[in-house]
């Protein structure tokens, strides 16, 4: 199946690959402290406050918890820290 890219979408993707390398680090790096920060809201909603010390695990299990090794070492700093 091949897949064809509107022309807004071509355009979109020639004006992001001429971006210097560090804009678009720092893009990444801000969509994901976006992405953090969104779950970090919404466990807090669903449960209540948290330490900000629980909160930062509970937002790394949501978001590396399908992996087995990452889930055993949140689950472990999950265990030594207090509501």
């Amino acid at each position: 199946m091949e897949m064809h890219q509107s022309e807004l979408e071509a355009r979109f993707r020639t004006a992001q690959d001429a971006l210097p390398p560090h804009v678009r680090v720092a893009r990444a790096a801000s969509m994901f402290a976006w992405a953090r920060d969104l779950i970090g809201r919404e466990i807090v909603a669903q449960r209540g406050p948290l330490s900000a010390e629980r909160l930062k695990w509970e937002t790394a299990m949501r978001m590396y918890g399908s992996d087995a090794v990452s889930r055993k070492l949140i689950q472990q700093m999950l265990d030594d820290v207090s509501s």
